[in-house]
């Protein structure tokens, strides 16, 4: 880790930071379904797919955060960062419910959403931050929590009016509800991570962050279709 990022700590890391968020909103438009989540052209197949891989992810949130942030008090390093991971993994709690009910209302069951089959983008970014979280530098996890939380400001509330406003899958508008609700929360906490940031200055901790908001950045945007191909997710 240490080679990849020593160029990128210090004085300037939260800038290098923000351009890792920057470039997960860049590689994300470039995925073909992405793209037509934001022209409000997504088809209901791909739109299904979607929030059924952020189902299989958003569900371990609060788990990966909670346990990042107790391991870090345990450890007795940044008292302030280790509540910041507790706070936000309640924050995250419940939100695969919103996901679960926009499933429901495209007429998906629970039972086919907890049976459709993992991309692997979705094992590697839980995997990854599993491992972070249990036996890594803990706070590896806010730089997860950093670049998808930039996304959902700068993209999800944008997708969900595209959506609505095209109407081009059925019960659209009873569909949106994560969306929505991320892309009107999710700005106040990237100012919030940014403010307690700036008071870092271990660069074990620096790199960490660093690397794992790369980790994202590679992984996060294969979890839409492959070059927006047709079909339904596929059940286990």
């Amino acid at each position: 880790m240490h080679a990849q990022t020593e160029n990128h700590v210090g004085t300037n890391w939260l800038a290098t930071l923000d351009e890792e968020a920057r470039g997960l909103v860049a590689a994300v438009d470039a995925r073909d379904d992405a793209r037509r989540l934001l022209e409000g052209t997504l088809d209901k197949a791909g739109y299904i797919h979607y929030l059924v891989q952020t189902f299989h992810y958003a569900r371990w949130s609060t788990p990966i955060l909670g346990e990042a942030g107790v391991r870090l008090r345990r450890l007795g390093r940044h008292p302030e960062l280790a509540e910041l991971l507790i706070q936000k993994g309640e924050e995250e709690r419940g939100h695969e419910r919103w996901l679960l009910s926009d499933l429901k209302n495209l007429g998906c069951s629970e039972a086919f959403v907890e049976a459709a089959a993992r991309c692997p983008a979705v094992d590697a970014y839980t995997g990854w931050n599993f491992f972070t979280s249990r036996a890594g530098v803990p706070t590896a996890a806010l730089g997860t929590a950093y670049v998808l939380e930039y996304l959902s400001q700068t993209r999800a509330g944008v997708w969900a009016e595209r959506l609505r406003a095209a109407a081009a899958i059925p019960n659209i508008h009873k569909s949106v509800t994560f969306l929505r609700s991320h892309g009107a929360l999710d700005g106040d906490h990237v100012a919030e991570m940014a403010r307690i940031f700036a008071g870092l200055t271990e660069q074990e901790d620096q790199e960490a962050i660093l690397f794992s908001a790369r980790v994202a950045r590679s992984v996060y945007p294969c979890i839409f279709r492959e070059d927006g191909a047709s079909g339904s997710p596929v059940v286990r």
